[in-house]
């Protein structure tokens, strides 16, 4: 069992900066794929980034390449999520998640967080 609790949302001005975190709980949060998820009002919810157990594979949404940086520290049991040069549409409800395998699919993550709000004003 996996509890995550995000923090770092909050309201920026397109361009700015931002650093989400995911606290995890329960003692086999090493062994998971951690992932980064968004959904905006009246959107389905969307992949962002993701990284391995051992943090050396990364993998990134499309629109988050060259803007976002994931990242973990297994002995603070957290997950970042750096994200720069933020724009309006990068709005929306942003989750950290915990899946047993690599992927992008929603599905197959098996424990989330409760989400953080970010909003970016143009």
């Amino acid at each position: 069992q996996v509890q995550l609790v995000e923090s770092g949302g909050g309201l920026v001005q397109a361009g700015g900066s931002l650093r989400l975190s995911c606290a995890a709980s329960g003692r086999t949060f090493k062994s998971y794929t951690m992932g980064w998820f968004r959904q905006a009002p009246g959107k389905e919810r969307e992949f962002v980034a993701g990284l391995t157990w051992s943090g050396n594979s990364k993998y990134y949404a499309d629109s988050s390449k060259g803007r976002f940086s994931i990242s973990r520290d297994n002995a603070k049991n957290t997950v970042y999520l750096q994200m720069n040069n933020l724009k309006p549409e990068d709005t929306a409800v942003y989750y950290c998640a915990a899946a047993r395998t690599p992927t992008m699919s929603h599905n197959a993550y098996d424990y989330w967080g409760q989400g953080t709000q970010v909003t970016v004003s143009s």
